[in-house]
């Protein structure tokens, strides 16, 4: 039975072992250490979520569109062919720009005759309106570009690739097949730059949104296609963002994610704080709370040294050393009980003293007496240790007890 004893023991004590991380993990602080990893990780999550938002949000409003093309479609008819076309909302102030014109155009014998040609490009404000093609001639819109209407003006010449009738009628032998099967055409692109590097003012009546082109030849000409190509010229903090993106995206997303992580905590800081001022400043915050309040000065000096109101309750035995009696701690209750048994004890022997002899008994020197003794049994008070007061109380009792038999005697 004892080996049986002694395997559950050491059965008890390894399946204890096994436990205890099992215990620390499951424990109350366990958990608020649990919590406090989630609610970490969840507001950490949420603010990266909210850094990343606000990086593309100011990616996309300070970086403008690298490149904007539009068709221009040219319109002939009356005098230099012409056209218009709309580029609003895609170019922003403070902003370098290159624009350029392309050209499509078939190598016919008019085109080739018209040599050099001029090309007219401007960049027309948004208040500024196209009434009629009179308009459009390069008079009026120098006249215009004084009142403000023409943001900018250029003019450009172009022409054709010159080539000679033998290298020509030799090109064209050459490549026969591709001409046959498509995959060639007679026909030319020009890229012409008309501005490099122009720059629009602040606000939005200085930033153009309709583009104007004019051709000026001799000849009549023939186009395929007519488009302009706008280019962003970078610089500064807008070159940095568009040619470094991931790099920039880590910088300004972990810069943002540590200012919002640190407003946060003290945000929280500042909230339990007042929080915690206010709970304590309201005693009746808490349900069952109870103020402790110390006596004044004033209030001990009323007190009485026969109150029992500073007593304990309990009745306590307390051990001592040697072969001495253990001291015994009699609590208000039984302090009570020992002290009306004794009146009784005392009011039965005056009574008989009195039946007996005939003479009344010294009641004052009685009851000084028993003052005396009651301020020497109650000026203890309870100070968590052992007293006693069991043995000052018999004391005071054989005295009185002594005293009330004398003064009986005395009478007879």
């Amino acid at each position: 039975m004892g080996d049986s004893q002694g395997e559950r023991t050491l059965l008890g004590k390894a399946v204890d072992t096994v436990l205890v991380p099992v215990h620390a993990a499951v424990s109350k602080p366990a958990q608020r250490a649990y919590l406090g990893t989630f609610l970490f990780a969840t507001t950490c999550l949420i603010l990266l979520g909210t850094s990343t938002f606000a990086y593309i949000l100011f990616y996309y409003n300070y970086v403008p569109q690298i490149g904007v093309e539009r068709t221009v479609h040219i319109q002939f008819g009356n005098g230099n062919p012409y056209g218009v076309t709309s580029i609003a909302s895609s170019l922003v102030s403070l902003q370098a720009y290159d624009v350029s014109l392309i050209l499509h155009l078939p190598r016919t014998p008019s085109n080739l005759a018209a040599g050099n040609f001029m090309l007219d490009l401007a960049l027309l404000s948004p208040s500024d309106s196209i009434s009629s093609p009179a308009d459009l001639v390069p008079s009026a819109l120098v006249s215009r570009n004084s009142s403000g209407s023409v943001l900018a003006l250029s003019r450009r010449p172009a022409i054709l690739t010159y080539t000679s009738p033998m290298i020509d009628t030799a090109s064209k032998l050459s490549s026969l097949p591709w001409y046959m099967l498509g995959l060639r055409k007679e026909s030319e692109v020009l890229e012409i730059n008309m501005f490099e590097g122009v720059v629009f003012s602040k606000g939005w009546r200085n930033v153009p949104d309709k583009v104007q082109v004019i051709v000026e030849a001799d000849e009549k000409m023939q186009f395929y296609e007519v488009g302009i190509k706008i280019v962003a010229r970078f610089g500064g903090l807008r070159w940095i963002l568009y040619n470094h993106r991931i790099l920039s995206y880590l910088f300004f997303t972990t810069t943002f994610f540590t200012v919002s992580l640190t407003s946060t905590f003290l945000a929280y800081l500042l909230l339990s704080s007042y929080l915690s001022s206010a709970s304590s400043s309201d005693p009746k915050s808490e349900p069952g709370a109870h103020i402790k309040t110390e006596p004044s000065a004033s209030d001990s000096e009323h007190l009485n040294p026969l109150s029992t109101s500073d007593l304990s309750d309990t009745s306590r035995t307390f051990p001592t050393l040697g072969r001495q009696m253990p001291l015994h701690f009699s609590g208000r209750t039984e302090t009570r009980k020992r002290e009306e048994e004794d009146l009784r004890v005392k009011n039965e022997e005056a009574t008989e003293i009195e039946r007996t002899t005939g003479a009344q008994p010294l009641v004052a020197e009685a009851d000084d007496e028993d003052e005396d003794d009651d301020a020497e049994v109650f000026s203890f008070r309870d100070s968590g240790i052992g007293t006693s007061l069991d043995e000052g109380d018999r004391r005071g009792i054989q005295r009185r007890r002594k005293g009330l038999f004398g003064g009986g005697g005395r009478g007879t």
